[in-house]
């Protein structure tokens, strides 16, 4: 409070004082440094360069609030649900850090109206407010610290935008959404039991690996193949966001498309035929390599 109001009597001598309210009425409190919260709201299409040359765009921001997002979101579900499973409470900080719900936490407090891009890539950039998003909660970590992160985290955005029991309860399939994601883009997708074991009570506990092309692409466990692969899809579609992998999936699907073969491809994968392939068509058969009784009969099935 006090710092607060430190901060609003210094605000009667700067320059840039609507900036400065504006960010107010976001956060709650008075920035430190703005420069570092304008960053955040700079898109990498702006091409905008330092005085050294370096470029000037929130994606460095958006990878640190990424982690810094995870930490909280985390720490707020694990105190709010007070003895669930660890399955559970990673699914509900994945529905909350998804980017179609960062996209709307971005709407809903303005980042959008802020953001700096070229007209050119808003029309295919359907993320740019949920990575903004990110970048602003890296910026206020960077500004403020931990605490204060949390502290934004919980009251202007959890309180006001976010019913943590009601988002718990929803079901997100990010299995589907790996699967489209690769039919639109012609992948080949693998979901392949690596492991089964028993846990210390002599429950199931099921490991997937996902494969893109061939390439490891994120794993997951659960108490079920449906758990599992659940997580290790929710790993992969944040994976193919990752530059460097992206581009060696491209690489082995070049070598895996002959000249010939792009031809039929370009024929045959319409959307018709895309809506009809089963996700059960991508998952390789399990087979148990439990010594105690199959997990997955009826008696036992922990889905």
């Amino acid at each position: 409070m006090l710092r607060n109001k430190i901060d609003k009597i210094r605000l009667l001598f700067r320059k840039n004082r609507e900036s400065y309210l504006c960010f107010y009425r976001i956060l709650g409190f008075y920035p430190h440094n703005i420069h570092i919260y304008e960053q955040a709201l700079l898109h990498k299409s702006t091409s905008l360069r330092s005085e050294k040359g370096r470029p000037l765009n929130n994606e460095r921001l958006e990878f640190l609030g990424d982690a810094i997002l995870d930490a909280i979101v985390g720490d707020i579900v694990y105190k709010r649900f007070e003895g669930k499973r660890e399955g559970f409470l990673t699914n509900t900080r994945s529905k909350i850090v998804q980017r179609e719900t960062l996209n709307k936490l971005a709407v809903e407090i303005g980042l959008d109206k802020l953001i700096k891009y070229s007209t050119r890539s808003s029309s295919h950039n359907s993320y740019m407010y949920g990575n903004a998003f990110e970048a602003f909660i890296g910026a206020i970590y960077l500004d403020q610290g931990y605490e204060r992160c949390k502290q934004f985290m919980e009251q202007r955005i959890i309180n006001r935008y976010i019913d943590l029991d009601i988002i718990s309860r929803k079901e997100v399939n990010f299995k589907s959404k790996l699967i489209e994601w690769s039919q639109k883009n012609k992948m080949e997708v693998s979901f392949e039991l690596i492991e089964q074991f028993l846990d210390h009570d002599c429950n199931p506990v099921f490991q997937t690996e996902i494969r893109i092309e061939g390439l490891p692409a994120g794993t997951g466990t659960g108490y079920s193949k449906k758990e599992s692969q659940q997580n290790a899809a929710h790993m992969a579609i944040r994976k193919v966001k990752d530059t460097a992998f992206i581009t060696s999936v491209n690489e082995a699907k070049t070598l895996r498309i002959t000249p010939a073969q792009t031809e039929v491809i370009l024929e045959i994968e319409t959307p018709e035929l895309e809506d009809k392939l089963p996700e059960e068509a991508l998952t390789e058969p399990i087979q148990s390599k439990s010594p105690c009784d199959d997990p997955e009969s009826p008696d036992r099935d922990p889905q």
